[in-house]
């Protein structure tokens, strides 16, 4: 991605030598040389805005010596990186020259390349037991201030979507942004026999407030449910059709994690809440759910993971690798002639211990890349009866309480995916739950 460098034989009137050679010197006397930054150059920018790039700069002016030019430079690279609109940024620090060079003056350079104008790509997806092909076109720095337009096509075995995407951030603050997207998801969900095809739009708003990230969204979608086979029952016939959902939606989150795939320190706190039927179309419901996590390291390298999730109101499923181990697929709770309906409230929760493999093999290596899985999980999922009150809510989601255990292990995919083999036993099973049997292996991929 690019280095930083430092040139220049002019002398300064410093504690030692030319800054040439200053990388051979005890780097506690940096801080003696006291400098000032005159001029900024950025080079290679072809049709990159150059105002946006001074939001991200800007900090190198305000450098006091030489090890401060060196970190903001660095954190100013960092930055333009960040930006996505650059394949390679490399920071050039020499002495000012000229009529108007200072004795203690320098020059600060971004040498960037920008990425092409049109990226593709080709890649396959494996998460919630199923598969898919993904085709992608990207226009990145469409124009010229960091947007990005993005159309991308999908093809799985249960699902086939495609969707253009713009996405534009604020110059000066990446982090706040605002998504635009055009979709249709067409899938298909074996365990209720119902396929669903969604045509929607979305205006998505992201920005930090203090210690926490927020977003704002709204999204209108038309829906429409079919049954899968001719057998389907009664209560998913009764659901096909055609609906018009538009609603609004707030999520917030802390995030200290270390990472995303294997955390070894930190939590995540989000807690989300979706309005629909106040802004137009025939669905109405107010859902609310939220999601702790909580890791922590042990001795040896083992990591204690405790998480806690809780939805209400609207339908929801459980079961399965992303949710209660063991049970088949979104295949507890209420259900019709084979077929899964869901319920309008749930929890699960999970502790889980990660270690190392026995005996360390590839340490340093590949091995590093496997964690041995060990495992709790619990949940419950049923309907409400809203007359009754918060309290018997509550005992309704206490009673009959599925849960499993069971050991694995896991592989880390890079930074964004991690696959799972476990070996499950599952507990707590009510009439009409489907398990997948003591000795099933179970495959699940987290795609982030």
């Amino acid at each position: 991605n690019g280095n930083v460098y430092m040139a220049g034989t002019k002398p300064l009137p410093t504690c030692f030598g030319t800054i040439a050679h200053i990388y051979t010197v005890n780097v506690a006397k940096l801080f003696c040389v006291q400098v000032v930054v005159q001029h900024v150059n950025i080079q290679g920018l072809g049709r990159t805005k150059e105002d946006l790039l001074g939001y991200e700069i800007s900090d190198v002016f305000h450098s006091k010596n030489l090890i401060d030019v060196m970190r903001k430079a660095h954190i100013a690279r960092q930055r333009l990186l960040r930006l996505g609109i650059f394949k390679q940024v490399e920071v050039l620090i020499d002495t000012s020259e000229g009529t108007d060079a200072l004795p203690n003056g320098l020059d600060v350079t971004f040498e960037v390349t920008e990425v092409k104008r049109l990226t593709g790509s080709y890649n396959t997806m494996v998460g919630n037991n199923e598969g898919s092909m993904v085709l992608g076109l990207k226009l990145p720095n469409t124009f010229g201030r960091a947007e990005k337009l993005t159309f991308q096509f999908s093809y799985g075995t249960k699902e086939t979507s495609y969707g253009l995407s713009f996405f534009k951030p604020q110059p000066g603050n990446f982090e706040r942004n605002l998504t635009l997207n055009l979709y249709k998801v067409t899938g298909q969900f074996p365990w209720s026999s119902l396929k669903e095809t969604d045509k929607g739009m979305s205006a998505e708003l992201n920005f930090p407030l203090g210690v926490t990230n927020h977003t704002l969204k709204w999204e209108g979608v038309w829906r429409e449910l079919g049954c899968l086979a001719r057998s389907a029952s009664f209560a998913v016939r009764e659901e096909s059709g055609h609906s018009l959902k538009s609603a609004l939606s707030h999520t917030v989150s802390i995030d200290s994690r270390n990472s995303a795939i294997f955390p070894s320190r930190g939590a995540l706190l989000q807690i989300n809440q979706e309005l629909a039927g106040y802004t137009g179309g025939d669905a109405s419901f107010l859902k609310e759910d939220f999601e702790l996590q909580v890791n922590r390291r042990l001795f040896w390298d083992s990591v204690s993971l405790k998480q806690i999730t809780a939805h209400l109101s609207i339908r929801f499923y459980l079961g399965g690798p992303t949710s209660v181990r063991g049970f088949g697929m979104y295949s507890i709770g209420p259900q019709s002639e084979g077929d899964y309906l869901g319920g309008e409230a749930y929890w699960a929760g999970g502790l889980h211990l990660y270690t190392p493999l026995p005996f360390r093999p590839g340490r340093g290596g590949f091995g590093d890349l496997f964690r041995t899985h060990f495992f709790l999980n619990a949940g419950n999922l049923c309907n409400l009866n809203y007359g009754d009150g918060p309290q018997a809510h509550l005992q309704k989601l206490a009673e009959c309480i599925r849960w499993s255990y069971g050991a694995g292990i896991v592989l880390r995919l890079g930074n964004i995916a991690r696959l799972e083999l476990n070996y499950c036993v599952p507990m707590g099973v009510q009439s009409g739950d489907r398990c997948t049997g003591t000795r099933a292996g179970h495959y699940n991929s987290k795609l982030l």
